[in-house]
């Protein structure tokens, strides 16, 4: 359904700025050749005698924006750039000498020259204070090591315009652990990083009892001499290992300083890293110690991820009517399709490392999401924070989930499965969870990917599609102006209007009037527990993760405030994060409630979409996705 009126107007000419900036190849003069560029490309995949009725396939999944691959496939696929398809990837660990340190950022540097996203995990890394055994000084600790990421980060951001985040992580039970919480407490500290503790199920226990806890790093000969040592598990031991026992802190005032810093800085998110583990499908073969920038693909070393989202909005029939309903059976016949795209995907993708493409054909993992969905509600007649908008939410991701992995085993019949399918696969928590016909198919004929399944921010890519809603966040206004960099380096600014406003107005022929569907919800109208409940319902449904922003208003309590991660951990998420507007952090998107025209806008609370970099609040843009 296309919109005529004024708003609508509004939203795609911010469409047609974000492709020609950060999509269209240099001889394509409209979308469409974007398209064809791209569903050609990932069409040779394919053998030969079979790539033009790939094509064909692909550009009818691209067209009318039913599904929005990644911002690197559109971007890269068939330009001729050489650069990667992959949004993100997590770096090798990083080996505790300085050679070690210094091989990872020069890695890092080379990914992210590419374009990609990192997560880096710090925990490798040993204490300030602890000696340093070949240079007879002592370490300077994790946090130090972050300001040289950040460096260069910095200087590559200067020179592309497709810019990747990092994800700074950091162990709980680290001795530098409270550096690292109040290393964003100062403004323009670490401003190209996000960071997220790894929350352990033994530390959030400890948190319940009371109880003390240990600060540890592992010394397997006993070099340290500590009075006391335990057995953990930590990155770069296959398996637990002795860890002197630096010094104990209680468990309560850690976990508050972790509430503290996000509630005045929207840092740290946290990461419930025992329940990623214990989740992931591949849990068998491979440990989880980061994330992608956003947090919606856990991934081990080298890991890389591959995405792709569903615009729930384009499959709304009889929009703003008692009639209203998503076409189930137009997304079942979608998905087999955006499975296989993003399965060739790749093999047709450069790599920045070989490492990383060792990893990505040893597991294939892909990460199929949705995005529209606040919109897809408000056209449905279904408020975000209500059980039949979440039960909606819930049985659609259902059907995408067992669509996909009935097309991912059908894809391994014809090409075989990943490379590192085992038995085991079959007992993994996830997979038990499936229908017993697809439990069955798998146990025939294996699958052709690890992991099917994750929900990202898709903000760059919702813009492209006529502004819909980002990922499974609920509007954040009826109205927003969107800061987006050119290729000189320019930030254009652009008043747009949320896509099922703009649509539900010009239907009726009321452009610039203040009134809004029934159901229109907007963030400053949710209560926390809203946003939790809806990543809730939908996470038992996703085997990666879900990129998702708890946003509060500044002048939510901070006792309202601190029992968000509480409830979180409680509703079974993977992690957590938070936004709430600080003198700290600063906005890329500002909303005003009362649009009627979108070029003349008084601008109200700041909110953040979808967890950007700080340095990209600061600079006022959206990152690829």
């Amino acid at each position: 359904m296309a919109g005529t009126g004024i708003e609508a107007t509004a939203n795609r000419s911010l469409a047609e700025f974000v492709w020609q900036q950060k999509y269209r190849a240099d001889d394509e003069g409209t979308v469409d050749d974007t398209w064809v560029r791209v569903a050609a490309a990932v069409a040779g995949a394919e053998a030969p005698d079979r790539c033009d009725i790939w094509h064909e396939r692909f550009l009818a999944l691209l067209r009318d924006h039913r599904f929005l691959p990644g911002g690197r496939i559109l971007a890269n696929a068939g330009a001729g750039y050489g650069r990667t398809l992959f949004n993100c990837f997590v770096m090798d660990r990083i080996e505790d000498s300085m050679t070690g340190i210094f091989h990872s950022l020069a890695e890092s540097a080379i990914t992210m020259q590419q374009g990609g996203g990192i997560g880096v995990d710090f925990s490798t890394l040993r204490p300030a204070g602890m000696p340093a055994r070949r240079s007879g000084g002592t370490a300077s600790g994790p946090v130090s090591f972050m300001k040289i990421w950040e460096t260069m980060c910095a200087t590559l951001l200067e020179t592309n315009i497709r810019r990747g985040a990092m994800m700074a992580t950091l162990r709980c039970d680290h001795p530098d652990i409270e550096r690292f919480v109040a290393a964003k407490l100062e403004a323009g500290a670490l401003v190209h990083f996000n960071l997220s503790v790894l929350v352990t199920d033994a530390f959030m226990a400890a948190v319940r009892d009371g109880a003390d806890w240990p600060l540890v790093f592992p010394d397997p000969k006993h070099r340290l001499n500590a009075a006391h040592y335990l057995e953990r598990r930590w990155p770069g031991f296959a398996r637990p290992v002795a860890c002197a026992v630096v010094r104990e802190i209680p468990a309560r005032a850690l976990w508050e300083s972790i509430l503290k810093a996000g509630y005045a800085a929207s840092e740290p998110g946290v990461l419930f890293i025992d329940r990623i583990n214990a989740e992931n499908n591949l849990g068998y073969c491979e440990e989880i110690c980061a994330t992608n920038p956003c947090g919606e693909i856990p991934l081990p070393p080298n890991g890389a991820c591959n995405l792709g989202s569903i615009n729930l909005a384009r499959f709304v029939r009889e929009a703003f009517t008692r009639d209203a309903h998503l076409d189930m059976d137009a997304i079942a016949r979608l998905v087999p399709d955006a499975v296989r795209f993003l399965d060739n995907v790749i093999d047709i993708s450069p790599y920045p490392l070989e490492a990383q493409a060792v990893a990505a054909r040893r597991s294939r993992r892909i990460g199929l999401g949705i995005t529209g969905l606040a919109d897809a509600l408000i056209m449905l007649g279904l408020r975000y924070d209500s059980a039949s908008g979440r039960q909606c939410a819930a049985r659609t991701m259902r059907l995408i989930r067992d669509s996909a992995y009935a097309a991912s085993i059908e894809i391994a019949r014809e090409k075989g499965p990943f490379p590192a399918h085992d038995s085991a696969y079959l007992e993994r928590p996830f997979i038990r969870r499936l229908p017993d016909r697809l439990q069955q198919d798998l146990g025939r004929y294996g699958i052709r990917n690890s992991h099917l399944l994750a929900v990202a921010p898709a903000g760059s890519i919702s813009l492209l599609a006529d502004n819909v809603s980002s990922g499974i966040e609920p509007l954040y206004a009826l109205a927003s102006r969107r800061q987006v960099r050119d290729a000189e380096g320019c930030v254009q600014t652009f008043g747009v209007a949320a896509y099922a406003v703009a649509q539900w107005r010009a239907k009726r022929g009321i452009g610039g009037s203040t009134t809004v569907p029934p159901a229109c919800v907007t963030v400053d109208q949710l209560s926390p527990e809203a946003h939790v409940d809806m990543q809730a319902a939908l996470q038992p449904l996703v085997d990666n993760a879900i990129s998702k922003t708890v946003n509060v208003p500044a002048t939510l309590a901070y006792d309202s405030f601190r029992r968000v991660f509480d409830y979180a951990y409680a509703q079974g998420l993977k992690g957590c994060t938070t936004y709430r507007s600080s003198p700290v952090r600063e906005a890329v998107l500002a909303h005003d409630d009362s649009v009627g025209a979108c070029c003349d806008l008084s601008f109200k609370t700041p909110v953040d979409p979808e967890r950007i970099t700080p340095a990209l609040h600061h600079r006022g843009e959206l990152p690829d996705d």
